[in-house]
């Protein structure tokens, strides 16, 4: 039985106001739409996934159709969502869903976590959102707003510790357990923010311990922000927006040009093919994997 939840009430009378409308939300999305939007909201704004994923499932609105093309095709839709790994996953778990589940996303959360490049996170996410399930669904907006709310701290710790899951589980009401558990991440995406939380506006203030506590600041580790600029990561992007755009093989003298650091770009380009996110023929030519 869950403890009594303080935060319950506000939290879903705020949530049933403020929500916002994205398409994976709707009562009409499918599991496999939701299961491809929480795999592209992974470390990527609302906003630059809404486009991606509406031409998406347009495409392949079901596993099977996405299962039925290369996985290049896959990583050329991604277009620039960045992370382009997480395009292989989903068409590795679309092949899987296709082969061994009859081409339906499967409802069990121990069945979707056996699932390719599914982890705990996007388990409960699908297992709850998709077909109601009570799971704890723990992103980086959930974890934040139940550190400050229950633990008084203004950031959780860098990976989820087994103490989160038993709070979050504790936390989870008996009726309605995914819409708490979206009421929460939404919380943290617009108003428990990161950098900039809004107290004044949040409708749990008056339950808040971080807040009752006057907001002290974050004493562990400090937390720095990633960069770009000059990176591997972002010379990876250069390299595999030529593939994309090539729909085919491409010499190599024209991913030369686009990053002008030799070391620096064959060691990323090294590791696309490593990765999987592109191949190299036996003429020296590269283009996106084909199978």
């Amino acid at each position: 039985m869950a403890e009594p939840n303080p935060l319950r009430e506000p939290l879903l009378d705020w949530y049933g106001t403020h929500a916002r409308d994205l398409p994976w939300r709707r009562p009409d999305t499918t599991p496999w739409g939701v299961l491809v939007s929480e795999i592209m909201l992974q470390q990527t704004p609302v906003a630059r996934v809404l486009p991606i994923w509406a031409a998406w499932l347009a495409r392949w609105p079901t596993p099977a159709a996405l299962a039925a093309e290369p996985p290049g095709e896959a990583v050329r839709a991604w277009g620039r969502l960045g992370y382009p790994r997480r395009a292989l996953n989903l068409h590795a778990c679309a092949r899987a869903i296709a082969e061994e589940h009859g081409g339906e996303v499967p409802s069990d959360h121990a069945v979707l976590r056996s699932l390719p490049g599914i982890g705990e996170y996007t388990a409960a996410a699908v297992a709850s959102f998709a077909f109601g399930g009570r799971h704890a669904v723990l992103d980086t907006n959930v974890r934040r707003v139940l550190a400050r709310a229950m633990r008084g701290e203004e950031y959780p710790p860098k990976a989820t510790t087994a103490a989160e899951r038993t709070l979050a589980e504790g936390l989870l009401p008996v009726l309605d357990a995914p819409t708490w558990g979206v009421a929460v991440m939404e919380l943290g995406a617009l108003v428990c923010t990161a950098r900039a939380p809004r107290c004044v506006d949040c409708p749990i203030t008056a339950h808040c311990r971080w807040r009752l506590a006057g907001r002290p600041p974050h004493d562990g580790p400090a937390r720095k922000g990633q960069t770009y600029e000059g990176t591997d990561r972002q010379c990876r992007g250069r390299l595999l927006a030529v593939l994309r755009q090539a729909h085919g093989a491409v010499p190599k003298s024209a991913l030369d040009v686009v990053w002008p650091e030799p070391i620096q770009r064959e060691r990323a380009l090294d590791g696309l093919v490593a990765d999987g996110l592109a191949e190299v023929l036996s003429d020296g030519t590269y283009r996106l994997p084909t199978s």
